[in-house]
C-alpha cells in the first residue's frame, strides 16, 4: 500500500497540471457517481492528507485512496495509457492535460465545505503545511489507553510471531512461546508501537515500511506496548525526518543508500543478516484485528 509520500508526490504533480484550469471533459466510472459532470468547473488545487488524495473541483471534493492497487496517471492528449481502460476509475480532462486515476481502492465525491466530515478523522498529517508534531504526540501516547483486544499477533513463516520476541527480557535471546505477548498485550490493554504509529487516526501518512523501519531506528519490537515507549517525541520527530527526506525521491530509503537491496534496515529482510549486529531478521504479523494484520520484520537483538 503506498505510502505518505507517494500520495504526496501524486498529488504535487496532479496539482501542478490541473491547478488553476477548467475541466474539459469529465468520466467518473464508479457507478454511485457515474452521472456526475464537472465539465467546465475550475480546478482549485489537488491536495495530499496522509495516504488520502483531495481534488477540489468547484464545490467538489474528489476524495480517492489509492489502497494497494490504485495510481493515478498524467498524459498529454493523443498519449497512449500504460494502463488498460477497464482499470480507469475517472479521467479528467483539460486543455493541456488527461489525468486517469486506475483502479482506485476508494473514489467519492461530497461537497468541499463537508471535507472535514469525511477526513476529520485523520490524526496531524506528517507531510501537510499544518504539521502538528505535539498533537501526533497526544495522540500516540493517548493510544496506550486504548481498550484490550486492540492488537492481533499472527505467526510468521519462520514459525516466530512477532510477539515472540517483546515478552523476553533478553534482547538477543529474544525467544518466548509464539503469540505470549498478544495475550499479554490484551490483557494490559496497550497497542503494540507498530499499530499506533499506523493508525492514521493517530498521525497521517505512515505505512508498513514506515512503521518497520522507525521501530528499528528507535530499537522498538513492534510489538513493544505503545505505553512503555518513553520518549514517543523522539520518536514523531524522527518519523517526520524521515518521511519528508523521501518525499521528493521517487525511491525510497531509510538507510541512506539507494541501491537496490540496501533501501531498508528490516523491512522485507526476513532472514537476511541485520545490517548492524548480523542477526537473522525476522517476521510476523500484527494489527489492530485479524482483517488488519500487516506483515512486521525486527531485528531480535538490536529492538527490544
Amino acid at each position: 500500500m503506498p505510502e505518505g509520500d507517494t500520495v504526496y508526490r501524486s498529488a504535487r504533480s496532479l496539482d501542478d497540471a490541473l491547478h488553476g484550469a477548467t475541466l474539459t471533459r469529465c468520466d467518473i466510472r464508479v457507478p454511485a457517481f457515474a452521472t456526475v459532470d464537472l465539465t467546465g468547473q475550475t480546478v482549485h488545487e489537488v491536495i495530499s492528507r496522509g495516504k488520502h488524495l483531495v481534488a477540489h473541483v468547484g464545490e467538489t471534493s474528489i476524495h480517492s485512496h489509492l489502497k494497494m492497487e490504485g495510481t493515478w496517471h498524467l498524459y498529454r492528449h493523443g498519449t497512449k495509457w500504460q494502463r488498460p481502460a477497464f482499470q480507469a476509475r475517472i479521467v479528467l480532462e483539460t486543455a493541456d492535460w488527461v489525468a486517469v486515476g486506475f483502479e482506485l481502492g476508494t473514489l467519492e465525491l461530497f461537497p468541499t465545505a463537508e471535507d472535514e466530515q469525511h477526513l476529520g478523522y485523520l490524526g496531524p498529517d506528517l507531510l501537510g503545511p499544518n504539521w502538528d508534531a505535539a498533537e501526533a504526540v497526544r495522540r500516540l501516547r493517548a493510544a496506550g489507553d486504548s481498550a484490550a483486544g486492540d492488537s492481533t499477533a499472527g505467526d510468521s513463516t519462520a514459525g516466530d510471531s512477532a510477539a515472540g520476541d517483546s515478552a523476553a527480557g533478553d534482547s538477543a535471546a529474544g525467544d518466548s512461546a509464539a503469540g505470549d505477548s498478544a495475550a499479554e498485550g490484551s490483557a494490559a490493554g496497550d497497542r503494540p508501537v507498530a499499530v499506533a504509529l499506523g493508525d492514521q487516526r493517530n498521525l497521517a501518512g505512515l505505512g508498513n515500511v514506515y512503521v518497520n523501519e522507525l521501530c528499528f531506528l528507535r530499537g522498538l519490537l513492534p510489538t513493544r506496548p505503545i505505553a512503555e515507549v518513553t520518549d514517543v517525541d523522539g520518536l514523531v520527530a524522527l518519523a517526520h525526518r524521515l518521511i519528508t527526506a523521501n518525499r521528493d525521491r521517487s525511491e525510497r530509503t531509510t538507510t541512506g543508500n539507494l541501491r537496490r537491496g540496501a533501501r531498508t534496515f528490516v523491512y522485507g529482510r526476513e532472514r537476511q543478516p541485520c545490517r548492524r549486529c548480523g542477526t537473522s531478521i525476522r517476521s510476523g504479523r500484527l494489527g489492530r484485528s485479524e482483517l488488519e494484520l500487516r506483515v512486521t520484520y525486527w531485528c531480535p537483538r538490536c529492538q527490544t
